[in-house]
């Protein structure tokens, strides 16, 4: 007999039926919307905080290398070598409110949550171990004065 070989369609099948897929292809979409959340909240409230200082777009932040630079509206570089460090700063400003967002309202309150889940099931599992300990002690104490009833019922005979 030969055994049959595994089909390409029923591994990819597999692959995909698997619960971690399906769990992170949920991820990228969640996350896909929260970048809208997190760049809305850099252009909106960021932007017009740095403005305040200097301008409300970051990408407009440069330094030059070789003069002269010339850089196009459309972001092509003309002449020059142009540092675009704003746009570093903004994608970092993202980066960090993302990350807090994330772990601020996520991550925080979910292991705060498992936190006092796994305090619960320790805190009943201490329960039953001194329930059983103290069971354990009254049948000890049962059996002694057991064990002295029939020792001293034995003596009168």
């Amino acid at each position: 007999m030969s055994k049959k070989k595994p089909n390409v369609l029923d591994g990819f099948k597999a692959f995909l039926m698997r619960g971690n897929v399906v769990d992170l292809a949920v991820a990228v979409v969640i996350g896909a919307a929260f970048t809208n959340i997190v760049n809305s909240v850099v252009k909106g409230v960021i932007n017009p905080l740095v403005g305040a200082i200097g301008t409300k777009n970051l990408d407009s932040y440069s330094s030059c290398l070789k003069d002269p630079c010339k850089v196009a509206a459309d972001g092509t570089v003309q002449s020059g070598i142009p540092i675009m460090w704003g746009t570093v700063l903004g994608a970092t400003l993202s980066f960090v409110i993302t990350a807090a967002v994330v772990y601020f309202l996520m991550v925080l309150p979910m292991s705060k949550y498992l936190a006092r889940q796994e305090a619960r099931r320790k805190a009943k599992e201490g329960t039953h171990e001194i329930i059983e300990v103290t069971e354990l002690e009254v049948l000890k104490e049962i059996r002694d004065a057991l064990v002295a009833q029939r020792g001293s019922g034995h003596d009168e005979r």
